[in-house]
């Protein structure tokens, strides 16, 4: 006797859990019913991720290295599956890679971004980073999945937590990641991926007050809207580049500068 195969439901994934959207819509795309996200949606995500920011940017820097790196290695070992749903094992490689560099420069970034500043007086004064908060991401179009690591990975790293609207058209290799996000040690809500459309969750994500960041990279000809609306609580707007660097980690950063008398 013939059976029929156990189609996948692709959901959306916020604050470690993969509920459908609220909606209860979907669209096909990639041969594949995917969850598509509404407003409530986004903002649900929103405050997921501000519900788990204290205990993610209070972890040592060392020890959100080693998440990232746990990541990694879950992708490694489903390299298979990430590479039937993108452009193939080199892509895959690439994010693996990304990750684990990233991972590695967790407990380096206050380091190379700190300072300790000369001063006249009595004072002891140095520079550390903070992270900024809740950032909201529009992943790339494509490559869908370096794409998505390359904007949430240096988010993340330095004690944000992430929104991400995943790529339109490719979307299923980001809801792949999320299962391998949520069966490794990132406390669920550190990162939340929304699919669906972009021109119906963009304007929400920019506008919403409780969002302290915004990576625009996957915007298409909106972006100059976009930013106005990211402006109304003076969001800090980033336009990191392509590949990677701590410099696209430190976009996400706030510098608090501290005094502290001596001598006294």
């Amino acid at each position: 006797m013939s059976r029929l195969p156990v189609k996948k439901t692709y959901k959306l994934y916020i604050g470690g859990a993969f509920p459908r959207s609220e909606s209860g819509r979907s669209y096909e795309v990639e041969g594949a019913n995917v969850a598509l996200a509404s407003r409530k949606d986004l903002r649900d995500a929103v405050r997921a991720a501000r519900e788990a920011f204290p205990k993610w940017a209070s972890m040592t820097a060392y020890n959100r290295g080693q998440v990232l790196y746990r990541v990694a290695e879950i992708m490694e070992g489903r390299k298979a599956q990430f590479a039937e749903l993108t452009g193939g094992k080199g892509e895959v490689d690439e994010a693996v890679d990304r990750w684990v560099w990233y991972a590695g420069w967790a407990d380096k970034l206050a380091q190379v971004l700190g300072s300790s500043n000369p001063v006249a007086g009595p004072y002891f004064n140095f520079t550390i980073p903070e992270p900024t908060g809740v950032v909201g991401i529009v992943a790339p179009e494509e490559p869908p999945l370096v794409g998505f690591v390359s904007r949430v990975a240096p988010a993340i790293v330095g004690g944000n937590v992430a929104v991400v609207i995943a790529s339109e058209r490719h979307p299923l290799a980001a809801i792949t990641l999320s299962e391998a996000l949520a069966t490794s040690d990132v406390p669920g809500g550190v990162v939340n991926v929304l699919t669906g459309r972009k021109r119906e969750l963009c304007p929400v994500l920019a506008a919403h007050m409780d969002v302290n960041a915004v990576d625009l990279a996957g915007v298409g000809g909106e972006r100059e809207e976009l930013e106005q609306l990211a402006a109304e609580n003076v969001k800090r707007i980033v336009r990191n580049g392509e590949g990677q660097s701590p410099w696209h980690a430190a976009a996400f950063l706030e510098m608090k500068t501290v005094w502290h008398p001596v001598g006294v």
